[in-house]
């Protein structure tokens, strides 16, 4: 055994089982490691590398709880290697220097020394300067850990001979996963949806959802964790309910029906009841959408902007930064002039179309790219709007049985007031309406 060794003592299931949940479940094997598959997936870079063997010295950089120990530990198992922890904050320069030097003296032995440094940006530039040599010369593959943005916390020229990889925060389905496998070593039982809860106020810290669940499981009743005792724990109100039953259509419902009527203060509270519920933030953003075209259309069209923009924020941010953008994108509609006259008018076409004759379409409205087509009438009697003042023509789009017909009636609410105004000229002016066409515009000369 080298001094390094990093093969555990073997204990007692007693003295194993006091050890932390979240030690007693660090996986033995990359297989078993949840996360990450942007860089760990198969075909993917780091997973690559450790597959092939041929490392280089890492930064792991990410939030808490994201597997940055766990993955150097399972990289130098999978590769073989020593496996040196070391602490910034517990460590200086003549604990290194020690430390590599013995690194030295294994890789001359054929042994390769893996060094994982967590904090690395707590230590200080010479500090880090340390560890250049034993890096330039292969004595030592180093992986430091930080949750600091390593371009501003760790030294050039360690960064120039480290690849970073950045690691994300764990999605609530990934922490469930993780969840349901210490409920296992537990020997508890609890519905889904109250891990679903844990997961979420987790914020996608796996270590912090493993605290939370042992330190709920010494409040349990008979094998069985309940919504009391998580509430007991993370000291607030658990709100369970079935995101594919009727609560959820109901909520959804609530939500909907407060925008559309303009109560900014009821629609908070229906987004923040689906929020902690542990809704779909993807799932919210895309009803909100929705409502921005259905319910503000036009009379503020600056409403599907700014959804959209609510979205990406969402997708970007994540949990619980991105339900201030669901908050604001709910005001903003909420608030916004309302009109459905946009929807209307589709249904109304929507319905035409399903209840009149297909006609062809017009001559004057096909193109003619050939001779013959011109000489059959295709695009006969076609009227450029440029070359019309205001490019209005006095051409008729529409199949002859429907001539006339008007589908889209704006509201005088909002910007729509002013979209009535110039639709009214519009249709005044091409002599649009039931009573047939009127004298056509001057052509601009």
């Amino acid at each position: 055994m080298s001094l390094f060794d990093s093969a555990p003592l073997r204990s007692s299931p007693e003295a194993d089982g006091k050890r932390p949940l979240a030690e007693r479940l660090r996986p033995e094997r990359l297989e078993d490691f949840v996360g990450q598959q942007h860089i760990l997936g198969p075909g993917k870079p780091l997973r690559m590398q450790i597959e092939r063997d041929h490392l280089q010295s890492l930064i792991l950089w990410g939030p808490p709880g994201t597997g940055k120990t766990t993955l150097a530990r399972l990289i130098a198992r999978r590769t073989k290697s020593e496996f040196v922890p070391f602490s910034a904050v517990l460590s200086g320069i003549k604990e290194i220097k020690a430390v590599m030097a013995d690194a030295e003296r294994l890789r001359r032995a054929g042994l390769r020394t893996l060094v994982f440094v967590d904090e690395i940006h707590r230590f200080n530039k010479a500090q880090q300067d340390a560890f250049l040599p034993y890096v330039e010369k292969g004595d030592i593959i180093l992986i430091g850990a930080t949750t600091e943005n390593p371009s501003f916390e760790v030294v050039a020229a360690l960064l120039s001979r480290a690849k970073v990889y950045a690691l994300r925060a764990l999605s609530m389905d990934e922490i469930v996963t993780l969840l349901e496998r210490g409920l296992e070593t537990l020997q508890l039982k609890a519905p889904r949806e109250l891990m679903e809860q844990i997961a979420i106020y987790a914020n996608g810290d796996a270590r912090s959802a493993y605290n939370i669940l042992e330190t709920a499981a010494g409040v349990a009743h008979e094998g069985v964790l309940d919504t009391a005792a998580v509430e007991s724990v993370i000291e607030r109100k658990v709100l369970l309910y079935d995101k594919a039953g009727e609560e959820h259509f109901n909520l959804v419902s609530a939500l909907h029906k407060s925008i559309r009527s303009s109560d900014a203060d009821a629609a908070l509270y229906w987004l923040a009841r689906m929020l902690q519920g542990g809704e779909d933030r993807m799932y919210l953003a895309r009803r909100l959408v929705r409502m921005a075209v259905e319910d503000i259309g036009l009379a503020d069209p600056r409403a599907l902007e700014q959804a959209m923009a609510a979205q990406q924020a969402v997708h970007f941010l994540g949990i619980p930064e991105g339900d201030q953008a669901l908050a604001q994108i709910a005001l903003y509609l909420a608030i916004a002039p309302k009109s459905d006259a946009a929807y209307k008018a589709l249904n109304k076409a929507m319905e035409t179309v399903e209840n009149t004759t297909a006609e062809p379409v017009p001559m004057q409205l096909r193109n003619a790219p050939t001779k013959a087509m011109k000489e059959w009438g295709y695009g006969e009697g076609y009227q450029h709007a440029h070359q019309f003042e205001d490019a209005l023509n006095h051409m008729s789009c529409l199949p002859e049985n429907l001539r006339g017909t008007l589908f889209y009636e704006p509201t005088d609410r909002g910007v729509e007031q002013k979209i009535a105004q110039r639709l009214a000229e519009i249709r005044s002016r091409r002599g649009q309406g039931p009573e047939g066409p009127a004298a056509p515009p001057d052509i601009k000369s």
